[in-house]
């Protein structure tokens, strides 16, 4: 009897743990990064493969910022169970989701990406400095109204052509990372820019991160492979988007190099190419006992033959963090420790 007693108390506890809403949604929701979505998409195929009476994750491609709104807005079937980010979450999103109630989430940095500007084969090659990235997209580069129509314009070793950039949308986390990789590292290098800074960090931000609108450009959406697309249709036209991209389409496209620096595998693991970004996904840790499959997810997205330097994900352009920082966040992943919201910045 006291068997019986203790095996139902335990089964009570079981079904008390589990949310009343659990019934309601059986697939894995997960939204965020045009960046890791495709490698989020290629775990999810080698999931449902090894889970077949679990269903299939739903993905969507929002944007990391778009995604973190979502995934931020609080704890139940409506809202996500995992957000793909191209970004480290930021402070303020961290904030949001302690107000909605998302207090445990576990952060996993899955691999490293580098930002890339890109054209097609038959486009003009260009060797770029972070300050000619600069001098070409900001609204008011230092200060002073955008007149540059070429990149010539910009820098006279640079070839005489039309500067037209296709790139992702403020909602993205690719767009974060340009304003504060290519863009400030450039514009904080000037003495009155630095002094700004200190003094007026909200108007240095906006001068230092805030692109052009006059054409130069173009806002092409959430959809990386819709910018590959364009620039083959348009020689002369050059994207920013993830290393995995190029990657994919090194038959079609060619990157810029940035300082001296090509965007390869190398020089992305070693951090030597300026548009080097680690990649993370978020997972609401109180959604786990409700969801199925969440552990199993993350599990295969964290083992070595998925996100090693030899794992499927490399085949597809995902670059290999450093051995330690796997091993710090794969026990992250098994254990499912909270991040120190307070930390982030």
């Amino acid at each position: 009897m006291k068997i019986r007693t203790a095996v139902a108390a335990i089964s009570l506890a079981a079904v008390a743990a589990t949310p009343v809403w659990a019934a309601s949604r059986r697939s894995i929701h997960i939204v965020g990064s045009s960046t890791v979505y495709p490698f989020a998409t290629a775990v999810a195929e080698r999931f449902a493969r090894a889970n077949p009476g679990i269903p299939s994750p739903i993905i969507e491609s929002t944007g990391t910022g778009a995604g973190m709104k979502l995934f931020c807005g609080g704890v139940g079937e409506r809202f996500p169970d995992i957000e793909n980010a191209s970004r480290r979450m930021k402070a303020s999103e961290a904030k949001s989701c302690t107000q909605n109630g998302v207090t445990k989430i576990t952060e996993i940095q899955v691999g490293l990406d580098g930002i890339v500007l890109a054209g097609a084969k038959n486009s003009p090659a260009l060797n770029l400095t972070t300050r000619d990235i600069y001098m070409a997209l900001a609204a008011t580069p230092f200060g002073k109204p955008n007149r540059a129509k070429t990149w010539k314009d910009v820098n006279a070793k640079l070839p005489n052509v039309p500067i037209r950039v296709y790139g992702p949308p403020p909602t993205s986390g690719t767009r974060d990372a340009i304003a504060e990789l290519l863009m400030t590292t450039a514009c904080e290098k000037n003495g009155a820019m630095a002094a700004l800074k200190k003094s007026d960090e909200a108007r240095f931000k906006k001068i230092c991160t805030g692109i052009r609108e006059d054409g130069a450009f173009v806002e092409a959406g959430e959809n990386d492979n819709l910018i590959v697309r364009k620039l083959e249709a348009s020689p002369g036209s050059y994207g920013l988007f993830g290393y995995s991209y190029l990657e994919e389409n090194a038959d079609a496209l060619r990157g810029a190099t940035i300082n001296g620096v090509a965007p390869t595998y190398d020089s992305i693991a070693s951090f030597s190419y300026p548009g080097a970004r680690p990649l993370y996904i978020y997972v609401k840790n109180a959604h786990v006992a409700a969801i199925p499959g969440i552990r199993q997810f993350i599990a295969e997205f964290t083992r070595e033959t998925t996100w090693g330097r030899n794992g499927y994900l490399a085949r597809r352009g995902m670059i290999a963090s450093p051995d330690a920082v796997r091993a710090n966040y794969a026990k992250a992943a098994r254990s499912l420790s909270p991040v120190a919201l307070a930390s982030l910045k």
